[in-house]
């Protein structure tokens, strides 16, 4: 079960002008499954992306990249789940490549306007003739209050679809930003293993829209971990259609950027939340903070050190206040000159927080009873200050339990 997250409401889910959303099964890798959305876009809508570091990157992101890097002019995006189309070489990339023509046909636009994703099992052949055989019936599907559906459609061992809407005036128009995710394991930034559309009606200029895409995954997306692994096909696209009315907006500095900077960045995160909340086999939801750092690389190696490890992440899935765990985690982070003695680090919940650590030992206040009390609730923040500058960076994470061996165990059944 996820820890504390609701299935979206689809009356919640705010239409995008100038975007529809079609879903239809068409057996990619399962029957009876809703594994194909197709997203459309109107004429003059914008698109940017970030995609995974790995370099076994698969070959829809390739092609992706190809295309955007043409233009930003993008009319549509095709979306398959339960075969990643990753370690597929020549034929791989061609099986990409074929089903734009195919979108590219069946909606009179551009072969390199389309964007193509695929997530699922990795060295497997993308069957593209099933792909392509499903695109009527989802073309038949495009509607504008699709994206419901479409956050169901591109699902894997999720167990609930994740979707939110924000809404904001710029101008005096009202503007609207709806995004979905997917993901559950395989979660390591650069990017995490996930997809994610994030479309909005403002008005954008191509290179803000790539601005505002790279700091919304930073701030969101690349603060995630479930499992320290990066995936191969991992993509965070926003798209601009410009069809709300309101003026384009041009300049980094302006008011109109900051407000949809910031709603942007905020349902980014929420996302990004979401994908650790429905971690594989996940109980509890974790924070890491770490402030006072010198840097924001050095707090964020803290944070990750603390977030990927195993054993701190089985104590907190046993709710064991074994946290020596956590001061080893920071002590191998690769802060070389670390002065553990003004180190401190807390542990809290929805109830408050206890100093667990100061002066290179156990807090002389801390009783483990009340380590044990706040490691049972299901969304518990650490909380590290490095006593080293004024910056800070903030990680989430969740536990590890047996159901984690169990669903990677079983993924391909």
């Amino acid at each position: 079960m996820p820890v504390r997250l609701a299935p979206p409401v689809a009356s919640e889910l705010l239409p995008v002008a100038g975007v529809r959303l079609g879903v239809a099964k068409a057996g990619i890798r399962k029957v009876d499954r809703r594994d194909l959305t197709l997203i459309e876009l109107a004429p003059g809508s914008r698109a940017a992306g970030v995609f995974t570091q790995n370099r076994f990157c698969a070959a829809p992101v390739h092609v992706c990249k190809e295309h955007l890097a043409v233009h930003g002019a993008i009319r549509a995006l095709i979306i398959n789940t339960g075969i990643a189309n990753a370690g597929t070489g020549q034929l791989g990339l061609a099986n990409a490549k074929a089903s734009c023509d195919a979108v590219a046909e069946t909606l009179g636009v551009a072969a390199n306007e389309v964007l193509p994703f695929s997530t699922g099992v990795i060295l497997e052949h993308l069957p593209v003739e099933r792909l392509v055989a499903g695109l009527p019936a989802a073309k038949a599907d495009l509607r504008a209050d699709g994206w419901h559906d479409a956050a169901h459609g591109i699902m894997t061992t999720d167990t609930v679809a994740k979707a939110t809407s924000r809404s904001i005036s710029i101008g005096g128009k009202p503007v609207t930003i709806t995004g979905i995710s997917k993901g559950a394991g395989m979660i390591k930034p650069n990017m995490a293993t996930m997809l994610g559309f994030m479309a909005t009606d403002a008005a954008l200029a191509q290179p803000l829209l790539q601005q505002l895409v790279r700091e919304a995954a930073d701030l969101s997306f690349n603060s995630i971990t479930v499992d320290g692994d990066t995936s191969t096909n991992d993509s965070f696209i926003l798209i601009a259609t410009g069809a709300s009315g309101a003026s384009e907006i041009v300049d980094a500095a302006s008011p109109e950027f900051a407000a949809l900077r910031a709603a942007v960045i905020d349902a980014a995160v929420w996302l990004a939340q979401a994908i650790v909340r429905d971690g594989e086999g996940a109980t509890k939801f974790m924070t890491v903070a770490v402030e006072g750092g010198a840097d924001r690389d050095e707090c964020r190696k803290v944070a990750y050190a603390v977030a990927h490890s195993p054993l701190v992440k089985t104590a907190f899935f046993a709710s064991d206040p074994n946290l020596g765990r956590i001061l080893a985690a920071i002590g191998y982070a690769g802060v070389g000159d670390l002065d553990v003695d003004r180190l401190r680090v807390w542990l809290g919940d929805a109830c408050g927080e206890v100093l667990v650590a100061e002066q290179g030992g156990r807090a002389a206040s801390y009783q483990e009873a009340d380590g044990a009390r706040i490691m049972k609730s299901d969304e518990i923040t650490i909380r590290i200050d490095l006593a080293r500058g004024p910056v800070a960076a903030t990680v989430w994470t969740c536990d590890f339990s047996y159901d984690y061996v169990k669903i990677n165990a079983d993924y391909r059944s």
